[in-house]
Parts: C-alpha cells; structure tokens; sequence
C-alpha cells in the first residue's frame, strides 16, 4: 500500500529528526523554509508540509503562523501516536475508521453550529477545485483532505485541526487507494463528490444532526470501498 510519496516523508522526516536528536537544529532555532528544505532534499512542498507535520506530532517541532517551524525538544513525545500505515493490517485500519467516523462526525456537526462566512467559502473553493480534477488521482487525494481539515478548521477548536490533520496525514495512503478503486468504476467519482456536497450543505445551513449523518455515511461507504470489516456501531441499533 505505500507510495513514493509516503517513501520520501519518511525518508525526509528521518534525516531532519536525525539532524534534531545530533543538535545540528538546536533547540529553540528555526529550521529552514519550506522551499529551502525542498530545495535542499529534492523533494515536493507538499513532501515538506507532511514532514512538518509528522515531526510537529512526534513533538521535536512547533509550528506558528508567520513564525515557521522552531526546535522544541531534540526528543520526541512519547504520547499518543497512530501506527504508521505499512504496519497496518485491515483490521486495524478498519478501527481507525472506526475512530475516524466519531471523530469527523463530531467535527461536522460543530463545525455546522460555528462555521463563519470565511469558512463556508474556503469549504465552497476546495469543493470547486476537487470537482474539477474528480479523475486526477493526486490532486484528487489532496483536495480531499484539504476537504476534511477544512472542516476541522472551521469549528474554531485548534485542537480538532491539529487531531485531524495528523489522521489524514497517517491514513494519507488509505485514502489513495480509496481513490484509486474509485476511479476503475464508472460514475462512482461523481458519487463520492455528491457525498462531500451533501456534508458542506449541511454544515452552510447550520444543521448540526445532518452534518454529523452525512460524515458518518460518508466514512462508512469509504470505509466499505477499501473493503474494510467495520465494527457494529450504536447508532445502528437506533431507531
């Protein structure tokens, strides 16, 4: 299941840990820029936001607007931490999901009762922008995760931003490969598009309960799309 892509995070992420742990980026420094890291390991911006990502959720750095990213510990957290998804078997990333669901879910909803106007329209851009490459696998795959975090972002918890943003970026290749059998069948691109709309209507017009069950069927068929065994949930039992 791994791609170039996840290979390069990993390999970049190493040397620049690497790097911390030996003081080469002393504690408190800034590390270079985006594009100077890029420039410097050969690699993608996009490359270079997971590497961020990865090293900010281990704990080595942390990151502020308009700061960049500064040195925090030359060791890592040893807190909660998804398993990188080579070691993944179907099991396991079924009750990832599984916590993904809830998780989203409740986002959705919050994200329903506090969205403000510059929050719909970043919502309303990335929508746009990912029905115009529904066939295009890569940039398909970041848009929709750009879709997600998005509406992590607009429940105003930076906490909710942070959590999500780190699962997509550990479930990144999940997500390809939900893409990828996507696109082998016919229309089914167009299926899941209308799923993402159904959560965005739901959360411009304020309606919290129907921002939750878009999410939740959203994962769910995403989940039944990698083939995932998920577990029974309490809301089935609902009425």
């Amino acid at each position: 299941m791994r791609t170039r892509a996840i290979t390069l995070t990993e390999q970049v992420t190493r040397q620049i840990r690497t790097d911390i742990e030996n003081g080469v980026h002393p504690v408190g420094s800034r590390l270079p820029t985006g594009k100077q890291l890029a420039d410097q390991y050969g690699v993608s911006a996009a490359v270079i936001r997971e590497v961020t990502e990865h090293l900010r959720s281990q704990g080595f750095v942390e990151t502020r607007q308009g700061v960049g990213c500064t040195v925090r510990s030359r060791t890592g957290a040893a807190g909660f931490q998804l398993p990188r998804e080579p070691d993944l078997g179907r099991t396991e990333l079924a009750d990832l999901y599984d916590l993904r669901i809830d998780l989203e879910s409740a986002a959705a909803a919050l994200a329903a009762m506090r969205r403000s106007a510059d929050d719909i329209d970043t919502l309303a851009e990335v929508l746009q922008r990912l029905k115009a490459h529904l066939y295009d696998a890569q940039p398909a795959v970041d848009l929709d995760a750009a879709f997600h975090v998005g509406i992590a972002s607009a429940t105003h918890n930076p906490y909710y931003r942070q959590l999500l943003q780190y699962m997509n970026l550990q479930l990144h290749q999940a997500v390809a490969t939900a893409r990828a059998n996507t696109l082998q069948q016919a229309h089914l691109p167009e299926a899941v598009h209308r799923e993402h709309e159904a959560i965005f209507e739901a959360i411009r017009e304020g309606n919290a309960e129907a921002a939750r069950q878009a999410t939740v069927h959203h994962l769910q068929c995403a989940a039944q799309r990698l083939g995932l065994p998920l577990r029974a949930r309490v809301t089935d039992l609902l009425p």
